[in-house]
């Protein structure tokens, strides 16, 4: 039998409270063993939804607050458990939740205008929130943690699809890649390093840091923000980045270096344990067409030691290859939307479009001529491709199609799991929910308690 604290009966007396027209001030929404949720709660998370980009969904605030009751019983069992979070780790999410924030918002200003308070304190506000998820995250991973399915068990999942209910499939390739970047020499780097030397020269000469990497600064992500990056630790940023910022005191500006992005310079804001805060001004390097030319040469003699079988492909690629996500993998690229399995089997109408043209006419084992390309962040090299394997339009298949099948026999396997550890939960745990979330359909489950 379940029971109902004699702490919570005060509460739900006192907080809803009704005043003048029956407007109420603030009201539990639901109670779960000795934990409550105000319709405060569901307001927040219903403006971070909004604040994400989202479009305005009065039916979000059910689906808010089923993840809320789901949370909590979560954080229930990770006191009993012990599972603890670092005041750093929730520091660095509200860090990364804000930055968020304040880009879909287009800019602090409007993002405080938006709150009605500061990003100071609303950062105060979320964080025993933000505590709280990553609480429950780590809870929710301990209960899923060493979750296997062998070989007899993935046959035995796709057996019990029923035949019209298999997946189809589209088209898709494995496809490998050896890139190569320019390599700019000293002189042809100069122009560069003294365009961030003269604008570093003026910051020293009094100008306003923030106006000037509005004006001039090459970096998209921050440019806009005065090259505010917020806070950061130093996994978040490439080594030569992190290695300045954290070597300088709050307020202190630094030298001009570089990193494979171009040159910069920044100045730390502040410090914060692990963490720092600061301000950057980026130029990047644009390659001459000189160095176009010494990477075409290069890419040509890989291609033709290649094609001549004088290496293999997937050595090659480890060696002289500059596109760090493939070349550790043999040049193979893999399934960016499938990442848990590292599956590198890819559907062609996910490809590159440059990727899919040049092996739309090749055939299985196959290597593309180099030809030039401009990468995502905007970089030009030169790069040719192999197709390794190609596969037809299908019905799902254990033969062709293992990969993915082992995929959905764990998610089942682990959505198995964690449903009856709920039940369990919902089950032992008094539970109880305000009038107006009743009818909501993805709450049924909780309203049956």
């Amino acid at each position: 039998m379940r029971k109902i604290s004699a702490i919570i009966i005060v509460l739900l007396a006192s907080v809803n409270v009704l005043f003048g027209q029956g407007t109420t001030i603030n009201k539990i929404v639901a109670v779960v063993g000795d934990n409550i949720i105000l319709q405060s709660d569901i307001e927040r998370e219903y403006s971070n939804y909004v604040l994400q980009g989202n479009p305005q969904n009065p039916e979000v605030k059910c689906q808010v607050l089923q993840q809320m009751l789901t949370q909590k019983l979560l954080t229930q069992q990770a006191v009993i458990d012990s599972v603890t979070v670092t005041d750093d780790d929730v520091t660095n999410e509200v860090d990364r939740r804000m930055r968020v924030f304040i880009q879909r918002a287009g800019g602090q200003e409007r993002l405080e205008q938006f709150l009605n308070r500061s990003v100071i304190q609303y950062k105060e506000e979320i964080r025993p929130d933000v505590r709280e998820q990553l609480v429950a995250n780590k809870m929710h991973g301990k209960i899923t943690e060493n979750i296997g399915v062998t070989p007899l068990e993935v046959k035995r999942f796709f057996q019990s699809i029923p035949k019209d209910s298999l997946p189809d499939y589209n088209a898709e390739v494995e496809v490998g890649e050896i890139v190569v970047y320019p390599k700019l020499t000293k002189e042809e780097k100069e122009s560069f390093r003294n365009k961030a030397e003269a604008l570093r020269a003026r910051v020293k000469a009094g100008e306003d840091f923030a106006t000037l990497a509005r004006l001039y600064s090459q970096d998209p992500g921050s440019a806009s923000e005065g090259g505010d990056l917020g806070f950061f630790d130093r996994s978040s940023m490439v080594k030569e980045f992190a290695a300045t910022a954290f070597r300088l005191k709050a307020g202190e500006l630094s030298p001009v270096f570089e990193t494979e992005y171009g040159f910069h310079f920044l100045q730390v804001l502040e410090r914060r344990g692990e963490q720092v805060h600061a301000r950057h001004m980026l130029i990047k390097t644009e390659a001459p067409l000189a160095s176009l030319d010494r990477a075409k040469l290069q890419i040509d003699s890989i291609y033709k030691g290649v094609a001549e079988k004088k290496i293999p492909f997937s050595t090659a690629a480890s060696l002289y290859s500059d596109n760090n996500d493939t070349k550790y993998n043999g040049g193979m690229m893999m399934n960016a939307e499938n990442v848990q399995t590292r599956t590198t089997y890819i559907p062609t109408d996910k490809l590159d479009p440059s990727v899919f043209f040049a092996i739309d006419t090749m055939k299985v084992g196959e290597y593309s001529k180099p030809y030039q390309f401009t990468s995502r962040d905007g970089k030009k090299g030169y790069r040719f491709v192999y197709l390794k394997s190609r596969t037809e339009p299908h019905k799902a298949n254990l033969d062709q199609d293992f990969p993915k099948i082992k995929e959905m026999a764990y998610e089942d396997k682990v959505e198995r799991r964690v449903s009856e550890w709920f039940q369990k939960r919902r089950e032992s745990t008094y539970i109880k929910i305000d009038p107006e979330f009743q009818t909501c359909s993805s709450l049924k489950m909780w309203v049956a308690q």
